[in-house]
């Protein structure tokens, strides 16, 4: 049986998933046309736009932004001291890690006034185009408010496997600790010490529990949303998993998710 199949005995009325390697798409099952939110999947593709700006010269990762002492560095890494939605900080920056909305909001703003256009429209031309995703939409906060289909989902995955839209060392950067060394807790699966994080992008490192698979490496970066979404990519295998679903993350998914991610490491890991 094949490992995208273990999707039908979810607990969800409409399910998508797909496997992609940097040369092609492996296997999709499901409605990979459905049109889902992606929620905070959705942060994967705004780091990405604040990534290209960096590039762009629009804006440095070290300058100030977001609280006193903080900087847009920290904002994407959870790291500022902003809580998780509007309000004052509730740490210093660098102290721990505080997944925060709030953060990815303030990184948006700032690429917005530097560019001079919403935020999402640099999205769009930053990343959505680029690598080609035309059914994908920003509509709402950078931090959530992302949908689309699997097959731009998927596109996206390949392109984090193979970069176009910035540089190869760019993305290393941003798969790379940042501030490392802080606990903060992975929401949904607890407090973790330490609690890895890149520019935007979770890493898996050796984090347990977790909603990725024990075959996935620690190398793993991605993202899931409440929305029942995730991707992953896994740079050792050479692979990126995503998946789209209508029911949202719980009980189920932190069963589901690491049994469909080993499945799929174990039939298309070793091609």
């Amino acid at each position: 049986m094949s490992a995208l199949a273990l999707i039908d005995s979810w607990p969800v009325e409409n399910a998508a998933v797909g496997v992609v390697a940097a040369d092609g798409v492996l296997a999709r099952r499901g409605n990979v046309d459905r049109v889902s939110p992606w929620a905070s999947v959705t942060k994967l593709v705004s780091a990405a736009a604040v990534l290209v700006a960096v590039e762009e010269g629009i804006v440095e990762l070290d300058e100030p932004a977001g609280p006193p002492g903080s900087s847009l560095r920290h904002l994407l890494a959870h790291a500022s001291g902003l809580p998780l939605d509007d309000g004052a900080p509730i740490a210093r920056p660098g102290e721990r890690r505080i997944y925060s909305n709030a953060g990815f909001e303030a990184a948006a703003a700032l690429v917005a006034e530097r560019a001079e256009m919403p935020f999402a429209e640099y999205l769009a031309g930053a990343v959505v185009e680029s690598v080609g995703m035309p059914s994908t939409r920003l509509e709402g906060s950078p931090s959530s408010g992302a949908s689309g289909p699997l097959e731009d989902l998927l596109a996206f995955g390949r392109e984090l496997l193979a970069p176009r839209f910035v540089a190869g060392e760019t993305l290393e950067e941003a798969t790379s600790v940042a501030f490392p060394g802080l606990v903060g807790v992975l929401p949904g699966f607890g407090r973790q010490d330490p609690n890895d994080w890149g520019l935007g992008l979770e890493l898996r490192d050796a984090k347990s529990p977790h909603w990725t698979g024990a075959r996935n490496s620690p190398r793993t970066f991605g993202h899931f949303g409440r929305a029942g979404t995730f991707l992953w990519v896994d740079p050792e295998a050479g692979l990126a998993c995503a998946c789209l679903t209508d029911r949202p993350f719980g009980d189920w998914a932190i069963e589901a998710w690491p049994a469909l991610s080993d499945a799929v490491l174990g039939e298309f890991g070793g091609r």
